[in-house]
C-alpha cells in the first residue's frame, strides 16, 4: 500500500478583505499517495497556489485538518513547520528564485547550506548533469535562458533528496519547447525515480500529462 503524502479533511483557508471573508480554499478533502504525479488546475483565483502553499507548510490553515507525511501540521508553529519542510519538500517556483550573484552550482550549494545538509560538490554537479546542465555549472543566472534557470531550480529542489516536489506554475514564464523539457524532467523523475510531484499550473499540456488532475473552482475541488 502506498504511503499517504497528503491527507486533508475539511481544509479551509480564509482571508479577510475589508468586512468580507474570502475562502481561498473551501472545505477540501484530499489524499495524495507516494509516487503520484498530480496536477492542480483551475482558473485564476481558484485556490491553486493557496492549496499548494498549505501542503508545503508555507501558509497557515484557518480550519480543518492537514497531515503531511503523517505529521498533523494543523495549527503548528513556524519552528515545527520548518522541520517538516526541511529535507522533506522540494520547492520549484514560477520566477525561479535563483540568487543572481551565484553560479548554478553555488545556488544549489547555498540551499544545502541552509538545509544543514552536508555539501558534496560532485553530487551537486551530478544533479545539474541530470537536468542537462553539465555545461552550465559555472554560469550565472543572467547567462542562462528561462528554461535553463528552471532546470537549475529543479536540481536545487532535488539536492536535499525530498520526499516530494511542489511546483507552482513551473512553466509560466517558458515557451513551448522549454515547457516540454520541464515536463519531460518531471515525468522522468516520477516514472524512473518514483518521486511524488504536485504541480499547480495553468498549462493545459503540463497538467493533462500528470497521472491525476485535481480541478479547483472557487476554492473547491470540482473533480479529482
Amino acid at each position: 500500500m502506498s504511503k499517504l503524502i497528503v491527507k486533508a479533511e475539511n481544509l479551509t483557508k480564509t482571508y479577510k478583505l475589508l468586512a468580507e471573508d474570502i475562502k481561498a480554499v473551501n472545505n477540501i478533502d484530499l489524499e495524495i499517495s507516494s509516487g503520484e504525479f498530480v496536477s492542480i488546475m483551475g482558473p485564476s483565483g481558484s485556490g491553486k497556489t493557496t492549496l499548494l502553499d498549505m501542503i508545503g507548510c508555507l501558509d497557515s490553515i484557518t480550519s480543518g485538518r492537514l497531515e503531511i507525511l503523517g505529521n498533523d501540521v494543523s495549527g503548528k508553529k513556524e519552528s515545527k513547520l520548518v522541520k517538516i519542510r526541511r529535507g522533506n519538500i522540494g520547492f520549484i517556483f514560477q520566477d525561479f528564485s535563483l540568487v543572481p550573484s551565484l553560479t548554478a552550482l553555488e545556488n544549489i550549494q547555498l540551499t544545502l547550506h541552509f538545509a544543514a545538509v552536508k555539501q558534496e560538490t560532485q553530487k551537486s554537479i551530478d544533479l545539474l548533469k541530470r537536468v542537462g546542465l553539465g555545461h552550465r555549472i559555472n554560469h550565472l543566472p543572467r547567462q542562462l535562458s528561462g528554461g535553463e534557470k528552471q532546470r537549475v531550480a529543479i536540481a536545487r529542489a532535488l539536492a536535499t533528496e525530498p520526499k516530494f516536489l511542489l511546483a507552482d506554475e513551473p512553466t509560466g514564464h517558458l515557451d513551448t519547447e522549454n515547457s516540454q523539457e520541464i515536463l519531460n524532467i518531471f515525468k522522468q523523475l516520477n516514472q524512473e525515480k518514483g518521486l511524488t510531484i504536485i504541480v499547480a499550473t495553468h498549462d493545459a499540456e503540463l497538467g493533462s500529462q500528470a497521472g491525476r488532475i485535481i480541478y479547483l473552482k472557487d476554492g473547491k475541488i470540482v473533480s479529482k
